[in-house]
């Protein structure tokens, strides 16, 4: 069986790691590897590879068959577009200096589009993370909204209780000034009817005197009758 370039991973359950290897194709997916070219880490954004481009080229010039995976890390890195350029020039299709003219203008674009794919991760993790603060910054004003209000009405409450107490007690002096007053002003006016009742058997007096008193005529009548 031929010999493949293959992943051989490492790493926890949920944050896998691999290490890119030359390995039989008979062994175990993670058992012996004739050599390791490089490591490959999926979980970073953008993904990081590490990748000896020499051997990767000199095990493809060899014949070794990369799996898909590898494949497509070896298309990202250039390596199987050098590795074609180097068949061009096996063939004389091209010169060396053609195939590495043209290389370099791949990389280049490769270096661009890359630089330009991180600035616009970055950027969208900028914008993510503005997003994020603006939103918690809306849910802390209305949080300190909510407490300004629930505080003001608990103030306003107070207030009112204290407006109410205030007037409870005003209003229960008022009721005990009155109670004074009108004990005070209640003798004074009884003081008439006292003495009302004293004069009456003085007025009456007169009365019984003139009962005992006789008249000319009843004298009169008193003295034929003797």
């Amino acid at each position: 069986m031929a010999t493949k370039m293959r992943l051989q991973r490492f790493g926890k359950k949920a944050a896998p790691f691999y290490h890119i290897v030359i390995a039989d194709g008979r062994a175990p997916r993670d058992g012996r590897f004739i050599e390791k070219i490089g490591s490959y880490n999926p979980i970073t954004n953008p993904a990081e590879i590490n990748i000896n481009f020499d051997k990767a080229l000199d095990w493809l010039q060899k014949g070794v068959q990369p799996t898909d995976t590898v494949k497509a890390i070896l298309s990202y890195k250039g390596i199987l577009y050098k590795h074609h350029l180097l068949k061009g020039v096996k063939k004389g299709a091209l010169t060396e200096a053609q195939a590495e003219l043209k290389f370099q203008n791949w990389l280049a674009e490769k270096e661009a589009k890359i630089e330009a794919n991180r600035q616009g991760i970055q950027e969208k993790d900028r914008n993510a993370k503005k997003e994020i603060l603006e939103a918690e910054s809306k849910i802390n004003e209305a949080r300190e909204a909510e407490i300004s209000k629930k505080r003001q009405a608990e103030e306003d409450a107070k207030i009112k209780a204290a407006k109410e107490a205030a007037a409870a007690i005003e209003a229960e002096n008022a009721a005990k000034v009155s109670e004074e007053v009108a004990e005070k002003i209640a003798p004074e006016e009884t003081a008439p009817a006292d003495v009302a009742e004293k004069a009456a058997p003085v007025e009456a007096a007169p009365v019984e005197v003139a009962d005992k008193t006789e008249t000319p005529a009843e004298e009169s009548n008193k003295e034929t009758a003797e």
